[in-house]
């Protein structure tokens, strides 16, 4: 157990590689009851969620939700979220936990005169459970009346959960298939008991924060703090997807179209170890001509794909798929080479 914004948090409960494989190939449970929620909601709520936030939001349907980004007016992080369509004129905002007094100060700050649109601060009314892995669709169904096979991915119900009600989405944070479960806090315990319960057939095991950094570093997922942070814009990112570029003017919007317009001079890659050795957040990058040219910002030995990987923003020149730098590993320069993202994708059945 480590402190973590506030909280007592797990980073493992049974070793971080056994946590890992089982999310892989089977499915494992986390508490991210850490996790933050703030509401927006009012007449004009969907004209305010707009202008803070960097995707397009008038293309959700209710019932649908989607990853978006917090931005500075310079393009780069504030927080990194997503956004759920509770209703029309109500949606709802799951940040993260370290932010959210920043957050929703900046959100209701950013929000005044948009018109008849409020922003709740509701963290302490939800706890948040995240069931993933290939089996987790079995381990839960049994659970719920609501249908989750026809639930599609970045979709949501609301429902009961061993008899609790609660708010079912098809969202992870892992790179598997699965479920994030919100439910009242008071009922953390027996939603995640019952869980337990049907998944022992399955031997569904409880998950820390360790698997969960090294399952999202292999699906490519960036992690507020580490890879995208108010040094970093959206584009540089890589998550031009998460920009509406054809709706109307958001925090950040000019700077980012005329990012894209113009070129950005470095972006983030991912980057496999040739030599030996595992680069961790912070560590320098150099070109093979001996130029200091960026930082690790997230690094592991991957359990699954059992391969040291990585991710560093570099020079654009320097970005090519099959480029090669070096790293300063505790004094050691190390090669390592640039591979697609994701690392890990799951088939598709």
């Amino acid at each position: 157990m480590v402190p973590f914004a506030g909280w007592d948090m797990p980073v493992e409960y049974s070793g971080i590689v056994a946590e890992h494989m089982a999310v892989r190939e089977r499915a494992g449970l986390f508490d991210v009851s850490h996790m933050g929620e703030i509401e927006i909601a009012g007449k004009d709520a969907l004209a305010a969620v707009q202008k803070i936030s960097s995707n397009d939001a008038s293309r959700l349907s209710v019932g649908q939700a989607q990853y978006s980004g917090l931005l500075t007016p310079q393009g780069a992080f504030v927080d990194d979220l997503l956004v759920y369509r509770l209703a029309p004129s109500h949606f709802l905002l799951v940040v993260n936990a370290g932010n959210i007094a920043k957050d929703y100060s900046w959100i209701a700050d950013h929000i005044k005169g948009v018109g008849d649109a409020v922003a709740v601060d509701s963290s302490s009314r939800y706890a948040l459970l995240a069931l993933q892995g290939p089996r987790a669709q079995e381990v839960l169904q049994p659970l719920t009346g609501v249908d989750l096979a026809s639930m599609k991915y970045y979709w949501f119900a609301h429902g009961e959960v061993a008899s609790v009600r609660a708010t079912i989405s098809r969202t992870g944070y892992t790179g598997e298939d699965g479920f994030e479960i919100m439910v009242p806090s008071t009922s953390a315990d027996r939603v995640w008991s019952a869980i337990l319960e049907s998944g022992r057939a399955f031997d569904v095991i409880p998950c820390g924060l360790g698997a969960r950094d090294t399952l999202r570093l292999e699906a490519g997922m960036r992690l507020h703090g580490n890879d995208i942070d108010e040094s970093t814009t959206a584009l540089e990112a890589d998550l031009s997807w998460i920009v509406g570029w054809k709706k109307d003017a958001f925090v950040g919007s000019d700077v980012l179209k005329a990012e894209k317009t113009a070129g950005v001079q470095r972006k983030i890659v991912g980057f496999e170890m040739i030599d030996r050795g595992i680069a961790r957040h912070g560590y320098d990058v150099y070109s093979l001509d001996n130029l200091q040219m960026g930082k690790v910002t997230s690094g592991t030995q991957t359990p699954y794909l059992k391969k040291a990987i990585g991710m560093a923003y570099v020079p654009v020149a320097q970005a090519s798929v099959g480029n090669e730098f070096e790293i300063d590993i505790r004094g050691k320069r190390a090669r390592a080479r640039v591979v697609p993202m994701p690392f890990y994708k799951r088939a598709k059945v």
